[in-house]
């Protein structure tokens, strides 16, 4: 009997061991994606280094942003495509604000800030901060294979897009009543004169 306790007290340690030592190599991989993700902003968006892109993006990865690209595949040279597009416009730095990872994903909390007040894209970045989240999924070899982009555009000129677009849209609704209203005057006021 006493054998048996001290098996099922051997088995106990090795499993609860079993599982710190799980749990420790999830955190260390925590940790390394989030020192990737920290590395990635550095090379592609602090400093021009884009040629770095491959060693942090898989050779294709998925992405989410806020417009139309959702849950498109792209290769990895994409992402040196969009920073080599911004580095070409404007001359970015950046910092990041914090960092919080959580199994094989990594969120980001980061600041981009033009180094000179040159303007891009109708003031979409200019000298004023602009903040982004990303969302970052890593593969088991440490390359970023899913990104989710939230930038927050509402602080920028970016939006006055969409209220002049809605602006727009708004006029036309209402211009066409007022086109039937105008006939239906003339048409009365011709019924009056006859």
């Amino acid at each position: 009997m006493k054998q048996i306790l001290l098996l099922i007290a051997i088995s106990g340690i090795c499993l609860n061991s079993y599982s710190q030592s799980d749990s420790l190599s999830s955190t260390n991989k925590q940790e390394r994606n989030k020192e990737i993700a920290r590395n990635f902003y550095q090379d592609l968006w602090f400093t021009n280094n884009t040629d770095k892109y491959a060693n942090y993006v898989a050779d294709e990865y998925v992405v989410h942003d806020i417009g139309d690209r959702k849950g498109v595949t792209e290769p990895a040279i994409e992402q040196k495509k969009i920073a080599d597009f911004f580095w070409e416009n404007i001359e970015m730095g950046g910092q990041i604000n914090y960092q919080i990872a959580e199994g094989d994903l990594v969120a980001t909390h980061w600041t981009t800030v033009s180094e000179n007040t040159k303007t891009f894209l109708g003031n979409f970045i200019a000298s004023e901060p602009f903040y982004i989240i990303n969302v970052l999924r890593f593969n088991d070899e440490g390359k970023i294979v899913e990104f989710w982009n939230h930038r927050h555009d509402i602080d920028t000129p970016q939006t006055m897009k969409f209220t002049l677009k809605g602006l727009l849209i708004g006029l036309l609704i209402a211009l066409i009543p007022t086109i039937f209203a105008i006939r239906l005057k003339r048409k009365l006021k011709a019924i009056k004169n006859k």
